[in-house]
């Protein structure tokens, strides 16, 4: 496989340099047709960043290759590189990045050295680029009609005042119902999915030859993930545009790419078809990718040796030691124009969390389901309904009562970036629930604090540590070990591994199987992706616009899905064997229809 790309790179390299003779030739030809031979090529590209403490280098003599019309993926965990290279190519690194060495070559026009005004009249025209985060992407106080103008008028040469009619046109290629009315909108008034594919408009404008796709869905939800990606493969194609698209998730590549790209530690380590990748990998990073990947993982995660679980005398199903029953929660929310309108966040919701075993609900966002954890935690009251721990309904506890509660629920949230006090140290964030609660004194506390860090496989060495010297996947193991501090009967899990890279993902969820197994502890697992819960969780409860519309067991749902919304979730996991023309347009059904499971509503 090396040599083959090796090969290829030396070819191109030949077909490339006949054709940069001199700066004065290659930028005349930045508007002409695509020439024979790689749209893109990347040779020995070498990106360091400057600090205060020297340079660290990013990437390490990176070669690729894009041919005109080809979709080629970069894969990789956060800090591969896979960032880095693609701003290099489009001239957008950020502050104390540069490149060190090697070419970039667009079109057979040698770019590696252009200035930004040069790079200007390639980006847009002949490079878009389709960001990551459509929340911080566009200005938050221009209108989006103006903000897709601005393309236009830089690269078109249109007058701002000639725009209109196209700037509609393009909204609407964009897959965007009334665009009309979305050009005269705010970003703040669209949804993360209405955001992201303005932004895809704003990369096809003007028709480019590539565009990249950094990390274009991974702040989205998956049927919404589903539909933008399916309409950006759906519009380059018929616009003949290659894609380098950046990810980290391996699904997505081999989902969407002809090529697969590995990059680890600013390097390239594997390349190859997509198929090729997934059934034969070389590298062991990449076969740790495609082990981790869960929407390739298609069986429940089981306890390690170390954790194995007693074994069990009798086959009677365990007692739930969670209770949820007709529970429902309104909100009073203002609407435009004045008056106030009611808001039904959570519709009626029962379901039930046997002891020792995980309860996963899933669904997009605005379904209601981090609403229902927060009222079976008690840090937000029902209007109606009731929670019921080890047969005690909580709904009303108040006071002491309700402070004691707290030692048997605990929560992880989903951000170990935001979930730990910075000032604090590992040790007085574990010790912190001991002391709130005056459990023990300090000596046992430390001990305490020591013995959660041996649970969650950290070295008693972080107690010193702040969480800024942690990684991720290290503080979302304090985050859990916190957690664990007091004991607990039950842990909620919002969301704990969506802000992790693949094989921290694939980390942190054996761990927490291996906690259950060992302490006996009941998860209620939030997720809106089911490739995740189908890992971790016994049952499945299914919610839509604030009702679960569908329960059962996990290999009941993933068999045999009765409604329309699961089906839908289903089509969505990244890497599954249907093709692109056959899934599912968008999420269809909602909470209106019927579920057809019975267990609905007693689960």
């Amino acid at each position: 496989m090396t040599s083959t790309k090796t090969t290829s790179t030396k070819t191109t390299s030949t077909n490339t340099t006949s054709t940069t003779s001199t700066r004065t030739e290659t930028t005349t030809t930045v508007d002409e047709p695509a020439r024979s031979g790689p749209l893109l090529v990347v040779e020995g590209l070498e990106v360091a960043y400057r600090t205060r403490r020297g340079t660290v280098p990013a990437v390490r003599g990176v070669d690729l290759h894009v041919d005109a019309g080809e979709v080629v993926a970069v894969v990789g965990e956060s800090g591969s590189g896979k960032t880095t290279t693609a701003q290099a190519i489009i001239g957008l690194l950020p502050r104390g990045g540069v490149r060190t060495a090697g070419r970039i070559v667009l079109d057979g026009t040698d770019i590696s050295a252009w200035s930004d005004k040069e790079l200007e009249r390639v980006r847009g025209a002949r490079l878009g680029l389709v960001p990551q985060d459509p929340t911080v992407s566009l200005n938050p106080v221009r209108r989006i009609g103006d903000q897709v103008a601005d393309v236009l008028v830089v690269h078109s040469g249109l007058a701002r005042r000639a725009t209109g009619q196209r700037v509609v046109e393009i909204l609407e290629q964009a897959g965007l119902r009334d665009p009309e009315a979305v050009a005269r909108q705010y970003p703040h008034q669209l949804s993360g999915g209405m955001r992201q594919r303005v932004l895809i408009g704003i990369a096809l404008a003007c028709r480019p030859a590539l565009v990249i796709a950094d990390e274009p869905t991974s702040a989205l939800d998956v049927t919404v993930q589903r539909a933008v990606l399916d309409h950006l493969g759906s519009l380059t194609a018929e616009l003949g545009t290659a894609v380098l698209l950046v990810t980290h998730d391996l699904g997505v590549a081999a989902e969407r790419a002809q090529r697969v790209i590995v990059m680890n530690r600013g390097r390239v380590v594997e390349e190859g078809s997509a198929r090729q990748i997934l059934e034969d990998p070389q590298d062991p990073y990449t076969k740790a990718l495609v082990a981790a990947a869960p929407s390739l993982s298609p069986t429940r995660l089981r306890p390690s040796v170390r954790a194995a679980p007693p074994a069990r005398t009798t086959q009677e199903p365990e007692p739930a030691v969670v209770e949820v029953r007709d529970l429902v929660k309104e909100f009073t929310v203002p609407q435009q124009g004045g008056g106030k309108k009611t808001l039904r966040a959570v519709d009626g919701v029962s379901f039930s969390v046997p002891r020792g075993e995980t309860f996963a609900i899933v669904g997009e966002s605005g379904s209601g389901k981090s609403t229902t954890a927060r009222l079976v935690l008690r840090l937000a009251d029902p209007t109606s309904g009731s929670v019921h721990v080890d047969g005690q309904d909580i709904t009303r506890l108040r006071g002491r009562r309700l402070r004691r509660l707290r030692e048997h629920l605990q929560l992880v949230y989903q951000n170990p970036y935001a979930s730990l006090d910075p000032r604090f140290t590992i040790g007085q964030v574990l010790t912190e629930p001991l002391e709130a609660f005056r459990v023990g004194d300090r000596a046992s506390r430390a001990r305490r604090a020591a013995e959660l860090l041996d649970q969650v496989a950290l070295p008693t060495s972080a107690l010193h540590r702040h969480p800024a010297e942690l990684s991720g996947g290290q503080r979302q193991r304090v985050a859990i070990a916190r957690a664990l501090a007091l004991h607990p009967q039950v842990v909620v899990l919002d969301e704990p591994v969506s802000a992790l890279d693949v094989s921290v993902q694939a980390q942190i969820l054996q761990l927490l199987v291996d906690l259950q197994a060992e302490l006996g502890l009941s998860y209620l697992f939030i997720s809106h992706d089911l490739a995740v819960v189908r890992q971790i969780s016994d049952r499945v409860g299914v919610m839509s616009r604030g009702e679960l519309v569908e329960s059962g067991t996990t290999e009941q749902i993933f068999a045999d899905p009765q409604h329309d919304y699961t089906r839908a979730l289903l089509a969505a996991i990244p890497g599954r064997a249907e093709p692109v023309a056959g899934r599912a347009k968008a999420v269809a059904g909602g909470a209106g229809a019927t579920s057809g499971r019975t267990s609905v509503q007693g689960t």
